[in-house]
């Protein structure tokens, strides 16, 4: 289990997946998980290897969908920010219900882009590129 706040440099995806891994001992149904970082920076294959330690293997990015739901040992709802143009678009899906709901486990990703939205206590997992194969990831709960 990692201490938080928490950072490291990964220079492999086995890297990034034993820290999602591990991050997912802290995790219990109810928690938001809010996701940033650049375009490519490992944002969904973190969330795809959180999602295998619950047994979920069908995760993939819901840019065009803006949230999948998936069903393992957790319910897990995984959203992604990137194409919402107008805050209304969140509320049509019912973003509230969603972030509420204590029984799931939820993922953000893009979360930056309309944090209007977000509850007040969530983690937020942040990717920076430190080249074009390292990456630093910053983990905190705010």
């Amino acid at each position: 289990m990692i201490n938080l706040p928490y950072e490291i440099i990964v220079e492999s995806e086995k890297e990034t997946e034993n820290v999602a891994k591990s991050f997912s001992e802290k995790i219990s149904p109810g928690d938001i998980i809010l996701l940033t970082g650049n375009l490519g920076s490992g944002k969904t294959f973190f969330v795809r290897s959180f999602c295998s330690t619950l047994g979920i293997n069908n995760v993939s990015s819901p840019s065009f969908a803006i949230v999948n739901e998936y069903e393992g040992n957790e319910k897990v709802y995984h959203f992604d920010f990137y194409r919402i143009k107008n805050l209304n678009e969140l509320y049509d899906i019912g973003i509230d219900d969603y972030t509420n709901d204590v029984e799931a486990i939820i993922f953000i990703e893009w979360a930056d882009l309309w944090r209007e939205v977000i509850p007040r206590h969530y983690y937020e997992v942040q990717f920076n590129f430190i080249d074009s194969i390292k990456r630093k990831i910053t983990i905190k709960k705010v």
